[in-house]
């Protein structure tokens, strides 16, 4: 599910990193001033616009599974 964004949240997030843009063609990454004038230069060439997402940058792991990854890279525990 989508989070829903007034359009001063969105103006203050246009510099902020790690936006994706999906458009079927190359997949884009950078600030999402960059992928949403990614997505109207497609939209006005008659393309699709695609699909903007923020990338999730955070991942929580539980004290077996940051074992388990210690134990993959060869780590000691």
């Amino acid at each position: 599910m989508s989070d829903k964004y007034s359009p001063e949240q969105l103006a203050g997030l246009a510099t902020t990193t790690g936006w994706h843009l999906d458009s079927g063609d190359k997949p884009t990454v950078g600030t999402l001033e960059d992928v949403a004038r990614l997505a109207h230069e497609q939209h006005s060439a008659g393309k699709r616009p695609g699909i903007v997402r923020q990338i999730e940058t955070s991942i929580e792991l539980d004290m077996l599974q940051l074992e388990q990854l210690w134990r993959y890279l060869g780590l000691p525990v």
